[in-house]
C-alpha cells in the first residue's frame, strides 16, 4: 500500500502545480467575492467547472509531451503570426498585471501577520521568484513548487474553524439557482476566467515538453507514449481536483462568514483576512493570510514562467527552465522571467493599486481563453500536429463544451451589458 502511494505521489508533478497556482490571490480574491456577494448560490459553478478545467488542460499537457513543443510554437506552425503575436501579447501583459496583484497581495497578507512595510516585502517575494526561477536547478526547483502546494490546505483549516450547514452547501453546489442577473453573471465570468486561465494552458504544456526533455517522459515507442499519456492524464485529473476543492473551500468559508455578516463587497484577499478575523476568529484569519503567501510564492513564478515559455517560443529563442544563465544560455527566456516579475514589483508602487483589477482581470482572462482553447482544440484534434495521439471523442467533447460555456457565458455577458 506504502509502495503504491509513493509510485502515485511520483506521478504528480506540472498537473498538480498548475492546478495549485490556479487558487493564487488573485483567484482567492474572486472566490472570497463569489462567496461574499452571493453566498453559497455559487457554489455550483465550482462543481460543473471542474471536468472543464481538468478536460482542457489535459488537451494542453498533451500537446506539450507529444509534439515536444510548447503551445506557442503549435500555433506558430499552424496560425497567422499577427493573430499568435496578439494572443502572446494579451497573455504577457494579463500575466504582468496578475503578477503585480498578487505580490501586493502576498505583501500586505505578511504585513498584516506581522507589521513592517508591505513595500519591502514586495521587494522581497518578487526578488526571490526571480532567483527561484534562475538559480535553482529544475528538478530543485519543481520539487519546491510541489511542496508549496501544501499551504492550500490552510482553506480547509479556515472551514473547519466555522459553522456549516452542510445541508444547504450540497443543495447549492448541486442544484444551481439560476437568475437572469448581470451581476451573477459577470462573478460567473470572472469565476471561470481564474479558473480556466490561459497562462494555465501554456505552463503546463512547456512543464509536460520539460519533463520529456530531461528524459522523464521521452518516448520511445507508441507503448511508451501511451504510458506517459496516463501519467498525464492521473496528474492532471489530481492537481484540477485538488484546485477546485480548494477554491470551493474559499467560496464556502467566505460565504458563510462574510456574506451572513452582511459583507458583500470584497476587492482583495488581504481585505478578506482583515474580515474574517472578528467572524472566524484570529486562527482562520491567520490560515487564510499564510495561504495567500503559500500560493503567491507559487503563482508567480508559474505566471511569469508562462509567459517565457510563450515569448521565447515565438521568438525562436531557447526556451526551458533547465538552461543554465550562468553558461549564456537562456539569455531571453530568463530574461522575460526577471522582467515580467520586477515590472510587477514595480507596479506595486505606484498609484494605481492593481489589485483592485483583480476581479476585472479574471473577467478578461475568461474573454481571452475563448479563442486559445479553440486553437488548443484544433491542434489537439490534427494528425499533422498529434500523429496518432489525437485527443479521443470523449476529450474533444468535453474540450469543445469548456470553450462553448466559456464562449456562452462572455456573449451571455455581453449582451446584458448592451441591452443595459
Amino acid at each position: 500500500m506504502l509502495k503504491r502511494l509513493r509510485h502515485h505521489l511520483r506521478q504528480l508533478g506540472p498537473g498538480l502545480i498548475t492546478g495549485a497556482a490556479d487558487d493564487d490571490p488573485s483567484g482567492i480574491a474572486t472566490y472570497s467575492q463569489a462567496g461574499a456577494q452571493f453566498g453559497t448560490r455559487m457554489l455550483w459553478s465550482l462543481v460543473i467547472t471542474l471536468p472543464l478545467m481538468a478536460a482542457i488542460q489535459l488537451v494542453s499537457a498533451r500537446i506539450g509531451y507529444v509534439t515536444g513543443h510548447g503551445l506557442a510554437a503549435n500555433m506558430k506552425r499552424a496560425f497567422p503570426r499577427p493573430w499568435l503575436l496578439l494572443l502572446v501579447g494579451l497573455l504577457v501583459t494579463a500575466n504582468t498585471l496578475n503578477i503585480a496583484a498578487d505580490i501586493a497581495a502576498m505583501a500586505e497578507a505578511l504585513r498584516l501577520l506581522v507589521g513592517g512595510s508591505a513595500h519591502v516585502y514586495a521587494v522581497t517575494f518578487g526578488l526571490a521568484c526571480v532567483v527561484m526561477q534562475v538559480f535553482l536547478p529544475y528538478q530543485s526547483y519543481v520539487r519546491g513548487l510541489k511542496w508549496l502546494t501544501l499551504a492550500l490546505l490552510a482553506y480547509l483549516g479556515v472551514v473547519c474553524m466555522v459553522h456549516i450547514d452542510w445541508g444547504e452547501v450540497l443543495l447549492h453546489a448541486l442544484l444551481p439557482q439560476l437568475k437572469w442577473d448581470a451581476d451573477l453573471l459577470l462573478t460567473l465570468v470572472a469565476v471561470l476566467g481564474t479558473t480556466i486561465s490561459p497562462y494555465l494552458f501554456f505552463w503546463q504544456a512547456g512543464q509536460e515538453v520539460e519533463d520529456r526533455a530531461a528524459g522523464a517522459g521521452q518516448p520511445h515507442s507508441a507503448h511508451e507514449v501511451r504510458r506517459h499519456l496516463r501519467r498525464i492524464k492521473f496528474d492532471t485529473i489530481v492537481g484540477m481536483s485538488f484546485s477546485n476543492a480548494i477554491a470551493f473551500f474559499i467560496m464556502l468559508s467566505t460565504a458563510v462568514t462574510l456574506h451572513r455578516a452582511g459583507i458583500t463587497h470584497i476587492e482583495t484577499s488581504a481585505q478578506a483576512v482583515e474580515a474574517l478575523r472578528p467572524l472566524a476568529g484570529p486562527q482562520a484569519a491567520l490560515l487564510f493570510a499564510l495561504g495567500v503567501i503559500g500560493t503567491g510564492l507559487l503563482a508567480v513564478p508559474v505566471l511569469a514562467g508562462s509567459a517565457a515559455y510563450a515569448v521565447a517560443e515565438l521568438a525562436g529563442w531557447e526556451g526551458s527552465l533547465s538552461l543554465k544563465l550562468e553558461r549564456g544560455e537562456g539569455r531571453g527566456f530568463y530574461g522575460v522571467i526577471a522582467v515580467a516579475t520586477l515590472v510587477g514589483v514595480a507596479l506595486c508602487f505606484t498609484p494605481v493599486d492593481p489589485v483592485r483589477e483583480l476581479f476585472w482581470s479574471a473577467v478578461f482572462n475568461g474573454v481571452a481563453a475563448v479563442p486559445i482553447m479553440a486553437a488548443m482544440m484544433l491542434l489537439a484534434s490534427s494528425r499533422k500536429v498529434m500523429g496518432s495521439h489525437t485527443i479521443g471523442p470523449r476529450l474533444r467533447a468535453l474540450g469543445w463544451l469548456a470553450t462553448g460555456v466559456m464562449l456562452a457565458t462572455v456573449l451571455a455577458l455581453g449582451w446584458m451589458s448592451w441591452v443595459g
